[in-house]
């Protein structure tokens, strides 16, 4: 079985697997709409993490994971409670195509995707009310900053060629953001 992750689960899977790989799909692009209130928030201050919205001509970039044997009840148990019980997320097969330049077909993946019915489905908003949201939120996985940061990260050194304009720009507003926190906290500490 493989399982293809475009958030938290391209840096931290949480579940053994035999092998990964860099790759995307295609019909879907990642957005921050999710609401958290566990992993990366709280009941008061929900986090915003990502899922993914059909969208004919984009591609999502992420890592793909390979279970087997003893690992795939392990792992879909893991997940369910992880994505599905406590993310509101829901299950689909989706083509995963490989970065590698000698892979063959489009391999065949599950993937966690958060729908508008789902009760913690925050939808659309600027990009500088996401990264204000995702600057106070905070779950027992850690700051929301840092997933922020993480998946950026993982798009820049893993995958330069694609374009994630979403979240780059995300990325940016928070950026923009910071300085202002940071010189407010020294203000009050020298004051």
């Amino acid at each position: 079985v493989w399982i293809f992750g475009y958030g938290s689960l391209v840096w931290r899977p949480g579940f053994e697997f035999t092998s990964r790989k860099v790759g995307f799909i295609r019909g879907y692009s990642r957005r921050f709409w999710q609401g958290d209130t566990f992993h990366r928030g709280s009941e008061k201050m929900p986090g915003r993490v990502v899922t993914l919205l059909e969208d004919c001509g984009a591609c999502t970039w992420g890592v793909a994971y390979e279970v087997r044997g003893e690992q795939i009840a392990a792992s879909l148990e893991y997940l369910n409670m992880r994505e599905a019980v406590l993310g509101g997320y829901d299950t689909k097969l989706v083509k995963f195509h490989p970065q590698e330049k000698d892979a063959e077909e489009p391999i065949l993946a599950l993937v966690y995707i958060a729908t508008p019915q789902n009760p913690s489905y925050l939808g659309p908003a600027s990009e500088e009310d996401i990264a204000a949201q995702i600057i106070v939120s905070s779950g027992c996985a850690g700051h929301n900053i840092e997933y922020l940061l993480r998946l950026a990260d993982f798009m820049r050194y893993f995958c330069p060629q694609a374009e994630d304009k979403h979240l780059f720009s995300i990325e940016e507003a928070l950026i923009s953001i910071l300085p202002c926190l940071y010189y407010t906290e020294e203000s009050l500490e020298d004051t």
